[in-house]
């Protein structure tokens, strides 16, 4: 077994368009985007026009839903067998360093194709390849009504390795100005510019899986991580496209049985991303709980008896203080009311994250009470909003350090739902390089 395939690797034939395509309309965003926005889709259809493009080749999920999904989901099938039987599709083996700003920072990545043999999304996996999040199963089967058949497949899935060293990508940031162009233009709607270079020198290559597989180095490991499992260790964790690539493993399990195990569609291409790269910025996502009794505090703190404080704040601003002061022990959140504000500290978690052991207590509160309801908010703004009408009770939530991510996936599985956010909906990852997966 070569490193590349204990690592769950494969050097992918990526194809894109030729010289003659304009890029800026050949890319569009990620399909899971501005759902509750069509005109922005509107706007990329107008953009298009007829032009070749990624948009001919997806179903954005604002049409998820509508009456004409089955008619949409054959037309953009249809686009891929044209788009390769014209041969406006050009191969090249290898992967692609891609850089594309995203707010005012470089986003630095690599094209690769995981082997989805080496991921489980299901909840309590020891997979080489992790979700970070629960997967909800109901969201996977129109997503896979949309992948099924399809001889290509368009990449909008960003995978984060841990690799706070920047040991990966260095042999190929070294030489990048000596590394033939794959493409260099602006993306539409006001999405910062890309650009991307084809990795193809085997040398160069093998340095590359290398590096990556030196990340799971015993010492290493266990230096980042403490005492662990190193005969299950976790080396990718979802970024975003999660339901994306378990729509991915659901396909490969249908096909598994009939195709066997050298087949294209076992592999999905991704962007590998480090989750230290200074673009990444993890947001976290606040609660806020409606509709809930005067007994709601007290159910909280009797739950939690005796490793529990509540300390009350005299300003949002000084909550927060309190919540993000990394000198102070335990876990902390900030609870709102219509009342006050306040300091939960729980002394001794159950969860690597405050957000686990906050959500534990939120979801069995919400199954014994189906009059309330909850809401997952970002923005200070919103928080405090809605948090002071009556019978709400919100909860302000530190971000996740990154040196502490793939630690607190690797103790405690999936994080809880909403448990961050990775940049604004226009930085989302675009469709531009695909593979045949038929």
């Amino acid at each position: 077994m070569t490193t590349a395939e204990k690592i769950g690797i494969q050097i992918p034939e990526v194809l894109l368009p030729g010289k003659d395509v304009d890029l800026h309309k050949w890319a569009v965003i990620a399909c899971d985007q501005f759902t509750s926005e069509p005109e922005y889709w509107e706007r990329v259809s107008e953009t298009v026009g007829n032009a070749p493009s990624t948009y001919h080749m997806i179903l954005p999920e604002a049409w998820l839903t509508s009456p004409d999904k089955a008619e949409r989901i054959a037309f953009s099938q249809a686009k891929m067998r044209e788009y390769l039987d014209s041969g406006l599709l050009e191969p090249h083996k290898g992967f692609v360093l891609v850089e594309r700003t995203v707010g005012n920072a470089i986003q630095t990545g690599l094209i690769v194709a995981l082997d989805l043999e080496t991921y489980d999304f299901n909840k309590g996996s020891q997979s080489l390849i992790r979700a970070t999040e629960g997967t909800i199963l109901d969201r996977l089967p129109p997503r896979m009504q949309v992948r099924r058949g399809a001889p290509l497949e368009l990449p909008h899935i960003l995978v984060l390795y841990d690799d706070p060293d920047f040991s990966v990508l260095k042999p190929l940031l070294e030489q990048k100005d000596d590394l033939p162009l794959a493409y260099d233009f602006d993306l539409m709607e006001g999405s910062g510019h890309i650009s991307g270079h084809y990795v193809e020198d085997p040398e160069t290559l093998e340095s590359v899986i290398d590096n990556i597989a030196g990340l799971l180095q015993p010492e290493k490991y266990q230096e980042r991580y403490g005492d662990v499992d190193l005969d299950h260790p976790l080396l990718f964790a979802m970024g975003d496209g999660n339901h994306s690539l378990a729509t991915a493993k659901s396909i490969w399990e249908e096909l598994k049985p009939t195709v066997g195990m050298d087949h294209p569609a076992r592999y999905a291409l991704v962007e590998l991303v480090n989750l230290h790269d200074p673009s990444l910025k993890f947001e976290p996502i606040h609660r806020v709980m409606f509709n809930v009794g005067e007994e709601f505090r007290q159910a909280m703190l009797a739950y939690y008896e005796p490793d529990i404080l509540q300390n009350p704040a005299a300003t949002f601003e000084d909550m927060k203080d309190a919540v993000l002061d990394d000198t102070r022990a335990g876990q902390r959140v900030g609870m709102i009311t219509p009342e006050m504000y306040s300091v939960i500290n729980f002394r001794d978690p159950a969860h690597n994250l405050a957000v686990g052991t906050l959500q534990e207590f939120l979801d069995l509160y919400l199954l014994d009470h189906p009059e309330a309801d909850i809401d997952y908010v970002h923005g200070d703004d919103v928080l405090m909003r809605l948090s002071q009408e009556p019978r709400n009770v919100g909860f302000y939530l530190p971000p996740i350090p990154k040196d502490n991510f793939f630690k607190s996936i690797i103790l405690d599985g999936s994080l809880p739902r909403k448990t961050f956010s990775m940049g604004h909906a226009e930085d989302k990852r675009f469709y531009l390089e695909a593979r045949r997966i038929m």
